[in-house]
């Protein structure tokens, strides 16, 4: 057998430069990485990708149980949006949307932040009884709705039993239209509360306790340390705590379909019950208009996204 050889202009054999070790190993790693990442990409795609684009793509056509099992359904552009956005049940539905949205993130706050502070301070049985308020975090959601039904329940309710020990007649709570809303919202806050402690605690034990000596030196009250050091150090603990709270909260629907069903009348109807109720909840089901709604859900969620890495950026 013959051997090819490459000579330079002088004829002298040159030998080809071998691979450097170093760059293998880069080669190597750059597949290792690649090897990790297929999974979670594969995961992605299948779960989050697909079901976006199927959506959209719900949104933007006129489908009906037959075309929707046969994938024939013809292009209709923008018309379920318009027919969701002239729809009557619209303007409530974003308006209780809003509501339900910022009263459960400020009251959830607002709590877990006051019971964060509270914790901060060590005594005895501070660890078990932090562990206590986790308890409505980690039970089953069906479990906590069906728990606020009955306790809220008109006829034999526990609220209206010790509002009856006052004095006070009973209050049709996921009856009237006048408190449905009020209801969810209070059993909401009862459930994300736990998530805003945890979460604004470990914020407090990053800050240095010596701030506090050098304020408490200095003559600063508990009321200034607060506002002087405590809050404005949280600050980013509290954006991501909101932010996730806000894509939690927006997308709430089974503690309002068991508690309420969005009634009555459409009082506690909000943007997530709205679109189960086109797509599912009808004889004749609306799956573009539901996935409309669905959609309005996720740009919504998106917008609030933007703004929180615009404030970032700000802040940093």
């Amino acid at each position: 057998m013959s051997s090819l050889s490459v000579r330079d202009r002088n004829g002298v054999a040159a030998v080809p430069a071998a691979t450097p070790p170093g760059a293998r190993r880069t080669r190597a790693g750059q597949w290792a990485a690649w090897a990790f990442v297929a999974p979670v990409a594969v995961y992605l795609i299948a779960f989050y990708a697909y079901p976006l684009y199927r959506n959209l793509d719900l949104s933007l056509r006129h489908y009906t149980v037959r075309s929707f099992v046969q994938g024939d359904a013809p292009f209709s552009g923008l018309d379920n949006y318009r027919t969701v956005v002239e729809d009557p049940t619209f303007l409530p539905a974003l308006r209780q949307t809003l509501v339900f949205t910022v009263a459960s993130l400020v009251l959830q706050f607002a709590i877990g932040l006051a019971l964060a502070v509270f914790f901060n301070r060590h005594f005895r049985l501070s660890g078990t009884l932090r562990a206590l308020f986790l308890v409505p975090w980690l039970l089953p959601l069906i479990v906590s709705a069906s728990t606020w039904s009955w306790m809220l329940n008109s006829d034999s309710g526990i609220v209206n039993s010790a509002l009856g020990l006052v004095g006070v007649g009973p209050v049709n709570w996921l009856t009237s239209p006048d408190w449905a809303l009020t209801s969810v919202v209070a059993a909401n806050v009862w459930i994300g509360v736990p998530f805003n402690l945890v979460v604004l605690y470990s914020g407090l034990q990053a800050i240095p306790g010596h701030l506090y000596e050098a304020a408490e030196l200095d003559g600063a009250t508990g009321w200034q340390q607060f506002w002087r050091i405590t809050f404005p150090l949280l600050r980013p603990v509290s954006l991501i705590t909101l932010l996730l709270g806000l894509v939690y909260t927006l997308k709430v629907f089974d503690l309002i379909w068991i508690m309420t069903k969005g009634g009555p009348n459409g009082a506690s109807t909000t943007f997530a019950t709205w679109s189960y109720r086109l797509g599912f909840g009808n004889l004749v089901p609306q799956f573009g208009p539901g996935a409309a709604v669905g959609n309005l859900l996720i740009v919504m969620a998106l917008v609030c996204g933007l703004l929180y890495i615009r404030v970032q950026r700000r802040l940093g």
